[in-house]
């Protein structure tokens, strides 16, 4: 039947590079790392976070404006062809041009078959030092949703979503069984020694907790590399693109200063498990959370 799984057993993708200053370098170089990836048995492949271009977010620039591009559109036709040549998902990394002035950071999800099943605009927008993402993006206004793809249904989250339990756990009740994270992180090199370890200790802890906390895989994809796009220290990029079990376990972790790809192989059928003994959804006091949409309680 049309869209049935084929087996709860299904191999994940995660495509870890260094970024360069030519988007269509990065483009052909992405696509090659994912038909690679495709080739060694992965089902469901990602990106990191606007693989296209350096991280252009360090500043505030209208030219970096010229790097968006609307969707569908080039980037989305050349993983539709992949998907379609490969029988593989595709969840790939974009920085949307929606309408002048409209911009959004949006992931595209593409089905085994190659169709464009729909895309996922970033939530939560960060403005830090060196991250000045309100320059450049508006909200997302698609809400959070999950796709049922040919192998697994699953949600797309982007970056600084991963900090937020709320939008995990919406995506879980739509039965995701797999959380998405394409990702741009690093470390600001002053920073780094006294920092460092702590903060990506944050980042991989808050992630391995939406995956107890729901009873599901979560992938998260990272660059790596050091980019000075606009002058000064610039970010170091730490890599590390993880698979988290569904107990929070890492299955699998790339390397902090190279590129790798992680070819992952979870099991679906762990789910049920996870949840009937972590019955943490079952036992969820809906009738209490009303709080959760005030921005503060008083």
């Amino acid at each position: 039947m049309k869209g049935a799984r084929l087996s709860p057993e299904v191999s994940l993708g995660l495509v870890q590079t260094h970024c360069s200053s030519d988007p269509r370098e990065n483009l052909r170089r992405t696509v090659a790392e994912v038909e690679s990836v495709a080739k060694q048995g992965a089902r469901i492949i990602c990106t990191q976070e606007l693989f296209r271009s350096e991280y252009f977010c360090q500043s505030e620039n209208h030219d970096n404006f010229k790097l968006a591009e609307a969707i569908p559109g080039p980037s989305t036709r050349a993983f539709q062809t992949v998907a379609r040549k490969k029988k593989v998902v595709i969840i790939a990394s974009l920085f949307e041009k929606r309408a002048p002035g409209v911009y959004h950071n949006t992931a595209v999800i593409i089905d085994a078959d190659g169709k464009l099943l729909g895309r996922y605009r970033k939530m939560h927008i960060p403005d830090d030092p060196l991250f000045y993402e309100k320059f450049y993006f508006t909200p997302g206004d698609l809400g959070f949703r999950v796709w049922q793809t040919r192998y697994a249904k699953i949600g797309v989250l982007i970056c600084w979503d991963q900090w937020y339990p709320e939008a995990a756990r919406l995506m879980a009740l739509q039965g995701a069984e797999i959380l998405f994270y394409p990702t741009a992180i690093g470390w600001m090199p002053s920073e780094k020694k006294e920092w460092g370890a702590r903060q990506h200790d944050s980042w991989e802890t808050i992630q391995r907790s939406h995956a107890i906390a729901n009873g599901c895989y979560v992938a998260a994809v990272n660059r790596v590399g050091l980019e000075k796009p606009c002058g000064g220290d610039g970010i170091e990029f730490w890599g590390q693109s993880f698979v988290a079990g569904t107990s929070g376990e890492v299955l699998a972790r790339a390397a902090v200063k190279r590129e790798q790809n992680l070819i992952v192989p979870v099991d679906l059928s762990q789910l049920d498990t996870t949840r009937t003994n972590w019955p943490f959804l079952r036992d969820r006091r809906i009738d209490a959370y009303g709080d959760l949409t005030c921005r503060l309680v008083d």
